[in-house]
């Protein structure tokens, strides 16, 4: 248990430290370094989550390799001149020695990440991870080119009004939403309405990019939920490993048409080659990598956390972005923008833990539809034995179902014996 916990703890910090880290290193790379190409940024981005996923899944075949290999034990057969000892003395000597646990053995990915296996998609399931992996580039890419022209404070207080989009997408598509959801949202609008009044550091241009980003980014969450969790219940890296490479080519093409790559063709041998200066491309790469640890920490944080404490860490992340955003870009904000700050981070809180107590009663309701399902089969098969004789005077045993009382008493048995 102590194991786990502590699991759990590093896999938290990884995700906090990778969620901001990715936020921060895309800003410096756009105010700091000048290497303002948003579009070719999102390319690395995928580029490295592409990558990351080939290599996970070679991890994969070779931990696969490895357990067939092993599962091969020598069968053991007794032949009719075959005495007893000699069968146990044959099956001590050919009985295979157990391997010591390797380091490699020790961090299996599966073990990690939970079985992850390759759907086999065709027709129109190719369709719609093509048109899922165009929402996931859009919104890295917009994403991306927002910090260009927006803080990172305005940036994040207006990513907190996604889960109001979300619900009105919810409602357009005919999904129920309850009342209780739609309440706690309120807050997180006014404390957006609060603030962005005033003087935070946002221009026209970076508001309109800003708000076609968070129509994205709920867009992508309503779709990752159908890839997820719809008909083709894809696990998340397997959706990822198909997805990138269609991203990754959609942001290199869309960095050629806007122009970026031929600026950093021009710029490499003056100022953005590692040859004459190594920060800027470390920077980008960095940025790149950290991307895909934030796609496999948080995969990570799902499994071995509860959703409280991941709404939890959700929040501190958020507060922490904000305040070293503050210090390192040195941005002003008045009073009105800080009380705003406030209510959304609230807001956030209170919309998260009502999002966690729908799905935990909504998980109950399923279990105890199980229950009742088993409860049911176990009063349809409890029977019990009577012996009868045959012609020849030999036992036989004939089952009968039970009936009144005995069957009761037999269900509670049976009911007794799963609650231990």
């Amino acid at each position: 248990m102590a194991g786990t916990s502590n699991s759990a703890t590093v896999w938290l910090l990884i995700w906090v430290v990778n969620n901001i880290g990715v936020t921060l290193l895309n800003k410096v790379a756009f105010a700091r370094v000048n290497f303002k190409y948003p579009y070719f940024l999102s390319f690395v981005h995928m580029f490295c989550n592409t990558i990351g996923s080939m290599i996970v899944f070679a991890k994969i075949n070779m931990e696969n390799a490895q357990t067939s290999v092993a599962s091969i034990i020598p069968s053991t057969s007794t032949g009719s001149g075959t005495t007893p000892n000699d069968t146990k003395d044959k099956q001590h000597s050919q009985q295979p020695a157990v391997p010591a646990k390797s380091s490699f053995n020790c961090c299996h990915v599966q073990s990690m990440l939970g079985a992850i296996t390759r759907r086999k998609i065709s027709g129109r399931d190719n369709i719609y991870v093509f048109l899922f992996s165009i929402i996931f580039s859009l919104n890295i890419a917009v994403g991306n080119a927002s910090l260009r022209y927006v803080s990172v404070n305005f940036n994040q207080v207006l990513r907190s009004a996604v889960p109001a989009i979300t619900i009105a997408m919810s409602l357009c598509l005919g999904k129920k939403v309850s009342k209780r959801r739609i309440v706690a949202v309120g807050p997180v609008i006014l404390g957006v309405a609060m603030a962005t009044y005033g003087d935070m550091t946002y221009t026209t241009l970076g508001l309109v990019i800003t708000l076609v980003c968070i129509v994205l980014a709920a867009l992508k969450v309503t779709a990752s939920g159908e890839m997820l969790t719809g008909n083709l219940k894809m696990h998340p890296v397997d959706l990822l490993s198909k997805m990138a490479p269609l991203a990754m080519v959609q942001c290199l093409i869309l960095s050629v048409i806007m122009g970026e790559f031929g600026e950093i063709v021009k710029r490499w041998d003056v100022d953005l080659s590692p040859s004459v200066d190594w920060y800027p491309m470390t920077v980008v790469v960095t940025s790149g990598f950290c991307a895909f640890s934030l796609n496999i920490s948080s995969l990570m944080a799902n499994k071995l956390t509860s959703p409280l404490t991941l709404c939890i860490t959700a929040n501190v992340k958020q507060v922490l972005m904000i305040a070293i955003s503050t210090v390192v870009f040195r941005t002003p904000i008045s009073f009105m923008n800080g009380c705003g700050i406030v209510v959304v981070l609230c807001g956030s809180a209170q919309y998260s833990y009502v999002s966690m107590l729908e799905k935990n009663a909504k998980s109950n309701t399923q279990a105890k539809k199980m229950d009742s399902v088993d409860v049911a089969n176990h009063r349809k098969h409890v029977t019990i034995n009577t012996n009868k004789k045959d012609d020849g005077g030999a036992a036989v045993d004939e089952q009968q179902p039970l009936k009144g009382k005995d069957a009761l008493l037999v269900q509670r048995n049976l009911l007794k014996d799963e609650n231990v």
